[in-house]
Order: structure tokens, then sequence, then C-alpha cells
């Protein structure tokens, strides 16, 4: 039987938002043609696209691709609800339009991802139990929310950087959170620099709750440099802690195979924040495409 998956990317190959310098001269209409001509069915967003639902339907329609999902920075870490509900309309009604069914929720109250100077160490935690609760009773109301109002369903996506960084922090998460309300959106390159030295295990204890994959490899030495060195999350990734499937050592073989036993259906997503200067973006989002193609047709 066929496995029902498709296989997206994330144009953070070819220009990346949080580091403008990485690709940022390159045009919308590569990435999209060059993704197109590799195979890829579609695309997760970045800054360069379209803002409103029919304009970016169009545009993508001129490739053959989709909109896969997008990026949500919530704030519901540190912020109301009601604040929550009305700062994603825009966005939701965009996804909703391009037929999405996940949204990527990524948590981005007290980050530091996005802070060049600051050392993944001091990333923001959750020090008692009512905390993590009163964060939980917030995301299972946005996930009803979204469900409801849009039909979107929202994939937590766990984050360097961020309150959801560790293994430990996802299990907390996931125990906290109601699954008919939040997903999970598992990240495998984040799974590891996160503390996951076997991501298989840990997507195996959550493989009911995933809803989005996102596939990134990982170079461990450079993680480990980062690690040694109080690196801030983009120095590693100016530096190469990521790659595309292929690239790196995580067993995709072993994680999509999990995948497929455990029922899910929905996109597998390559992203891999890399400088394209030095990781040619077209080379690189070809082989991840080819490296999950090749286990796909093995499953299917």
């Amino acid at each position: 039987m066929t496995w029902n998956v498709r296989i997206g990317i994330n144009p953070i190959s070819w220009s990346n938002d949080d580091l403008p310098a990485l690709g940022g001269e390159t045009p919308l209409e590569t990435a999209l043609s060059e993704g197109a001509q590799i195979g890829y069915q579609g695309f997760e967003l970045g800054n360069k696209f379209p803002k409103d639902g029919p304009a970016l339907k169009a545009k993508l329609a001129e490739y053959g691709v989709v909109c896969v999902s997008g990026w949500y920075s919530g704030q519901l870490a540190e912020g109301p609800l009601d604040s929550e509900i009305d700062a994603c309309a825009a966005h939701m009604r965009k996804l909703q339009h391009n037929g999405c069914k996940v949204v990527v929720y990524g948590e981005v109250a007290g980050s530091i991802q996005g802070r060049i100077d600051t050392p993944l160490a001091r990333r923001p935690r959750f020090s008692t139990d009512a905390q993590w609760q009163a964060y939980a009773k917030r995301l299972n109301a946005f996930g009803e929310h979204l469900q409801a109002a849009y039909g979107i369903t929202l994939a937590y996506h766990h984050h360097m950087g961020a309150y959801v960084e560790a293994p430990a922090d996802i299990d907390r998460l996931m125990a906290e959170t109601d699954p008919a309300k939040v997903g999970l959106l598992f990240d495998t390159g984040h799974a590891f620099y996160g503390g996951a030295s076997d991501p298989v295990a840990l997507l195996k204890k959550h493989l009911a709750r995933v809803v989005h994959v996102h596939c990134k490899d990982v170079r461990p030495q450079v993680i480990a440099q980062a690690r040694n060195d109080g690196w801030s999350f983009l120095t590693g990734v100016i530096n190469g802690t990521f790659t595309v499937p292929g690239d790196g050592v995580i067993d995709f073989d072993a994680v999509l195979t999990t995948l497929r036993q455990g029922g899910y259906e929905g996109w597998l997503v390559v992203e891999a924040e890399q400088d394209p200067a030095v990781a040619p973006s077209y080379v690189y989002a070809k082989k991840g495409y080819e490296t999950l193609k090749r286990i796909v047709d093995r499953l299917s």
C-alpha cells in the first residue's frame, strides 16, 4: 500500500529569514523553480512569499507546488490567549486559503534563537509546575480555537533556544497538553541538538502526537564544539550544525520506518539552516530530496 506522505522543503536552504546575510539576495523564484525541478511537491513559507492567501496560492501554482504550512511566532509562554487569537488571524486565513492542515507553532516569547550574541545556555525555562500547567492550558485553548476557526491543527515545534528544547521539555509538554488540541512537530535536527542522541527513541515515545515532520541532519562534531564553546544558535547555524538528510549521522531509514509503522500521514519537510555559499542550495536540496524519496519509495 502506498504511503500517504509528500516531500516538501523550507526555503531556508536558499535564504535565511533570521540571518539575511545567508542567501538574502536569492530571489524567491529561484527557490521555487529549483525546488520544483528537484521534485519537491510543496514549500513551507518564508518572508519572501506573498502575504495574502490568493496571491500566495497563485505564485506557488506558477511552479506546480503548494503551500505545506508556515511558521507562526507564538507568545503564549508569557502572553495572554486573547492577544494570540487576534494576532494569528491573518496568518491562519492565509494557510486556510491554501489548504494547509497544520501550522508550525514556534514559541518565541523569551526565546534567544534569533540572538547571535547570546549562548544557548541562557535560553528561557519554566521553573514551576504552575508555569507549565498555565502554559499548557493556553496552548490547549489556542489549539482548540485554530481547529474550530480554521480547521488547522497546532504543530508545536520544539526548538533550540526556546522554552521547549530538550527531550525532557518535550516529554513535559506532551504530558501537560491535550492530544486532541496540541500536536507535535517532530524535528530530527533539533531533537539531536537538544540532547536526544537517539532521535528515533524520542520519536517512538511521542509518535501518536506527531502531526508534522521536519527532516534535518546534523554534524555532531560541530554541535559538540557549539556546546563546549557556548555558541549561540545562529553561530552554530553559520558554522554548520545542520545539514540535509543524507549528509550527517541521523538514521533517516529508521526515522521514516518508525513514522510509517506509526501511521503517520502528511508532509516530510527538508529543512536545513546553513550558509548557501558553503552548501550550495540546489545541490543540498537535491541530496535531501533523493535521500527521503529513496526511503519513501521503499516503504510504499
